[in-house]
């Protein structure tokens, strides 16, 4: 089992994204770092589609989205996590 956090983008997305994307992207890299982030991005548009990533656990997953400092500061207007039933993959 794996957890997608999807993220939907706040309107004024590519304004506020690039004043927190230094801080956001040391965030994923750390998650990434222990093993709990295997994947992480955004969609080919962002602004309508959003973005999401790929966590180990669910704990990992609220972690990573309570200190994210896209969703302290407004980039993402929300988020939710599903439950992944992973089929094929490496991990």
């Amino acid at each position: 089992m794996k957890y997608v956090v999807f993220y939907r983008s706040a309107d004024d997305v590519m304004s506020k994204a690039p004043l927190h994307y230094p801080a956001h992207s040391a965030r994923a890299a750390e998650f990434h770092a222990r093993g709990v982030l295997p994947m992480i991005g955004a969609f080919a548009d962002p602004q309508g589609q959003g973005s999401m990533g790929i966590f180990m656990t669910r704990e990992a997953a609220e972690e990573f989205v309570r200190g994210d400092p896209f969703v302290l500061n407004g980039v993402v207007s929300n988020w939710e996590i599903r439950e992944w039933n992973e089929l094929f993959g490496d991990s």
